[in-house]
């Protein structure tokens, strides 16, 4: 589908969701302001509180915006569903514990192009010594590919060119995905103006489990690219380790990175050669 006669395309906004009633209606309205031409595509992943219903309630009162899939699935295989379902020329990722500032759309779309990936900025939101930490950076081709499937655009068929998401991944597929995307030749464009904000986890329990699984999905990214670790910059990601809450981050991830390299003597992640991509290691 093209655009709505302003010359700017159509993009469909892709969101996975699972029991997200905390979040849902906050991320819906937000998306609800969001500049024309665009639909939302909702997959759920089998909620089992109030997310349905509310996004059943968002629905109705803007005939036409959304359209609610019920599919459970991974997170990858459920943003893979929702863009064979899409419409949009381009798809935009957000995930249900976000919301987004009323420019972000518009300013992702204004870098649309058929072989440029758009990242925005994610602020979390929450308890503040949480969100202060920076990412763990990974560059291929140049571009950090670290940015995350809450905040990106993608040109529909790129995606369609890279077979979508892994979704052998437990985490990281959103890496694995900008990954391929630069061996095929894309760029990845920053925009600090296209902003999402994100909840952090609400505990110091789940920050350190979603760490573990992050680093994890670190080490299901090696075995399917070969080793990556000459492109991490390790001497700032050890600078940047200042105070507990950091550390411990860096320790439940080592731990989850030592427990897929366990886990996969028994059950290896095969490489996967990326057609046209240039091989890895």
């Amino acid at each position: 589908m093209g655009s709505d006669g302003s010359g700017r395309p159509f993009v469909s906004i892709v969101i996975t969701v699972r029991n997200e009633e905390q979040h849902i209606a906050q991320l819906l309205e937000s998306l609800a302001l969001q500049e024309p031409p665009f639909e939302i595509v909702l997959v759920d992943a089998n909620s089992r509180d109030a997310t349905v219903p509310l996004a059943e309630a968002f629905a109705a009162k803007h005939p036409g915006l959304l359209r609610i899939v019920a599919r459970p699935s991974s997170r990858g295989g459920g943003r893979n569903i929702g863009v064979r379902e899409a419409r949009g020329d381009f798809v935009a990722f957000i995930d249900g514990d976000c919301f987004a500032d009323s420019a972000w759309l518009a300013a992702l779309r204004d870098h649309a192009g058929s072989r440029a990936v758009v990242a925005g900025q994610t602020v979390t939101v929450g308890k503040p010594r949480y969100g202060a930490l920076e990412r763990v950076e990974l560059f291929q081709g140049g571009y950090d590919v670290t940015y995350p499937s809450c905040n990106l655009l993608y040109p529909r068929s790129l995606f369609a060119e890279l077979d979508g998401f892994d979704t052998r991944f437990i985490t990281a597929e959103d890496i694995d995905l900008n990954l391929r995307a630069v061996q095929h030749g894309a760029s990845i464009v920053y925009d600090e103006r296209a902003v999402v904000f994100h909840h952090m986890r609400g505990n110091f329990v789940r920050f350190l489990y979603q760490a573990f699984w992050n680093g994890y999905g670190r080490k299901q990214l090696t075995e399917k690219h070969g080793n990556l670790w000459v492109r991490y910059r390790l001497r700032r990601l050890l600078a940047g380790q200042k105070g507990f809450i950091s550390w411990a981050r860096l320790v439940a991830a080592l731990g989850g990175y030592a427990f897929r390299v366990i886990k996969g003597r028994s059950s290896p992640m095969q490489p996967v050669a990326s057609p046209g991509a240039p091989s890895e290691g």
